[in-house]
């Protein structure tokens, strides 16, 4: 007798029979499905008459199935993510979205805005990596994403993204940190060198900064999770709001209100985004992968983001009072948080139920038969 890791997982075994009383029962079974043809049920005793005056209707003998999995393990396995993982998509998110308000303040010359921008950015990437880091338990494993670029993979292109953005982001954060000091960063000679290379090294940083805000929608929906594999045609829009909501909503709360004009319509133009997207994302789902983005922890957390983000929306109307900027940006940045702790916690929810997984399946599988497609891998002749 062998045994394995799932034997703990199995039921228990009925007792074993003897012949002489497996040929009683037989027997007996014979005999009680002979009378139950008698009474006019089916030759199977799956159906029976019954519920009607002239007994013509049918009634099934067998209960509704119920979706199950293997020894009650999850079909899908859900990622081994944690809160580091959470705090790195708020995190991408901010400093994408002030990498791109840095780039509209420095060709506005708004100096204020510009250097909050730049400030918040390279705190948000760097506090980001360290949760990546963190997350994958040893640095040299990013080192080790670092050796080559796969373009088919979310992960690969997305480290070289997080590294591609932060170097030029540092470069224009350390300028306005030398003019900040008055000048007593230990740069010597290269102090002309970096007032040079301010300029170009905002804008690539900002070129870099849309794809770093929405790249980890791509990386959520290139899994099997139903949630975010459900989501993946309309989460990348979702993160991108949920960006210009984080940055925009900083940008209220570190600098004065007569330079935040640019974040004031940044951050109304993410509100809308974001209500928009995320209701248009829950109406092309099937509704049991977007069950999970309305019950439970997750729901709540979204529920939430929506409200703060309407009401930090509000805000920016009124924004010309310093202390409504500062409550409307924490709003906003409180609800681009939400969003995407929902959207995590509500991916890891999704594959703890099989029947996020099969319904969605069985209705693919029975449009496609409908459609007449039935010559492929993956559909057959019903």
């Amino acid at each position: 007798m062998t045994t394995s890791e799932f034997d703990s997982y199995r039921p228990p075994e009925p007792p074993r029979r003897r012949r002489r009383d497996l040929f009683r029962r037989s027997r007996s079974d014979d005999g009680a499905q002979a009378r139950g043809r008698a009474r006019g049920a089916g030759p199977g005793g799956g159906r029976r008459r019954g519920g009607g005056a002239d007994g013509s209707r049918e009634m099934p003998m067998v209960e509704e199935a119920e979706f199950t999995s293997y020894y009650g393990r999850p079909i899908v396995k859900a990622p081994p993510w944690g809160h580091e993982i959470s705090a790195y998509l708020f995190l991408g998110g901010l400093a994408g979205g002030s990498g791109l308000l840095a780039l509209g303040a420095q060709l506005t010359g708004r100096e204020l805005l510009r250097r909050n921008t730049r400030l918040t950015a390279l705190g948000a990437v760097s506090a980001g990596a360290v949760a990546l880091i963190m997350d994958l338990g040893r640095p040299e494993r990013f080192l080790n994403m670092m050796r080559t670029v796969k373009v088919t993979s979310p992960m690969s292109l997305g480290s070289w993204i997080l590294a591609g953005y932060s170097t030029p982001m540092g470069v224009a954060a350390v300028a306005e940190i030398d003019r900040m000091t008055g000048e007593k960063l230990p740069l010597g000679p290269l102090r002309p060198v970096l007032r040079g290379a301010e300029g170009p090294a905002g804008l690539a940083a900002a070129v870099l900064a849309a794809p770093l805000a929405a790249y980890t929608a791509v990386l959520l929906s290139d899994t099997a999770v139903p949630t975010w594999h459900g989501a993946r045609k309309h989460l990348p829009y979702v993160f991108v709001s949920s960006a210009s909501l984080a940055a925009g909503g900083a940008a209220m709360v570190t600098t004065p209100t007569s330079q935040t004009g640019p974040a004031r319509v940044l951050a109304a133009l993410g509100v809308i985004g974001d209500v928009v997207a995320m209701h248009v994302m829950k109406d092309t789902m099937h509704p049991a992968e977007a069950e999970p983005l309305d019950t439970g922890g997750p729901g709540a957390k979204l529920k939430w983001a929506e409200r703060l983000a309407i009401v930090g929306g509000i805000g920016t109307l009124f924004a010309g009072n310093r202390l409504v900027a500062a409550a409307s940006g924490t709003a906003l940045l409180a609800a681009s948080a939400l969003t995407r702790f929902g959207v995590l916690e509500a991916g890891l929810e999704s594959t703890k139920d099989p029947k996020h997984v099969i319904e969605p399946q069985k209705d693919r599988l029975a449009a496609r038969r409908a459609a007449g497609i039935t010559d492929d891998s993956i559909t057959t002749a019903g």
